[in-house]
């Protein structure tokens, strides 16, 4: 159990610097989702289903949701 936690913060760790580092928008939001998606997951490890839920509903889809609306509706830098 305590392997499995170390490697979702690791994997949180590299999730949220790729977000820091990548240049597209959409990828940086995809990175960020998958940041809200391990904390979910390590909140149900820690036994807070009912936070887990929040952050998986509100952090991982009702904000990547309204980033990519908000980036879909602007012109991108990229571009």
């Amino acid at each position: 159990m305590i392997f499995v936690v170390s490697l979702l913060i690791l994997l949180m760790l590299i999730a949220a610097i790729a977000a820091l580092i990548y240049k597209d928008l959409m990828s940086a939001v995809i990175a960020s989702c998958m940041v809200s998606l391990i904390a979910a997951i390590l909140f149900y490890f820690l036994q807070a289903p009912d936070v887990a839920m929040a952050e998986a509903s509100i952090g991982a889809a009702l904000v990547t949701a309204v980033f990519i609306i908000a980036i879909r509706r602007t012109k991108r830098y990229e571009e």
